[in-house]
């Protein structure tokens, strides 16, 4: 089974119905549990209508020491979202953890799509990276930075800025 294709270019590419039920139950499940693996994390962060708590699975990407949100469907709900609640969201890995997250600009965008792309060959091998490059980002199998910079202004990019519960005195 191929994985959901979200390479055209439009503002938002939702997901395939199978795609939402199985991310949505059984990949948010697992990730909230720590069975997926090691950067999958449960996302879950308020719903600027409904007001009501979302989830869902992501990746998280290391680089340059911080970690990094990808936006695979572009303008998704959870980007909608998020920046609605201004950044203010909770990863969830075995234990949650109260985060902001900051948009970085289009011009920072490649070298953290690459990053993720580099991570996916080393969590499912080269073939799955390919396949990534494929059908998230419409690009080849080991895309260049140029080829990246392209397309990088239809994927929001976030990193995570871990944050207290509480404000300090």
């Amino acid at each position: 089974m191929h994985p959901q294709d979200y390479s055209r270019r439009i503002a938002y590419r939702p997901p395939a119905a199978w795609y939402r039920r199985i991310s949505n139950r059984l990949g948010v499940v697992l990730t909230s549990l720590g069975l997926a693996p090691r950067d999958a994390v449960t996302l879950t962060v308020r719903g600027r209508r409904s007001g009501k708590p979302r989830r869902v699975p992501v990746l998280k990407t290391p680089y340059q020491g911080d970690d990094y949100l990808v936006a695979l469907a572009g303008e998704s709900e959870w980007v909608r979202n998020l920046r609605a609640a201004q950044g203010r969201a909770v990863i969830r890995r075995r234990s949650a953890c109260p985060v902001y997250l900051v948009e970085i600009s289009v011009d920072d965008r490649p070298a953290v799509i690459s990053a993720y792309l580099v991570r996916a060959a080393e969590r499912s091998g080269p073939a799955a990276a390919a396949q990534a490059a494929r059908y998230y980002f419409g690009l080849t199998a080991r895309p260049s930075l140029d080829e990246i910079r392209a397309v990088a202004r239809y994927y929001p990019v976030f990193r995570v800025t871990f944050r207290p519960e509480r404000p300090a005195a």
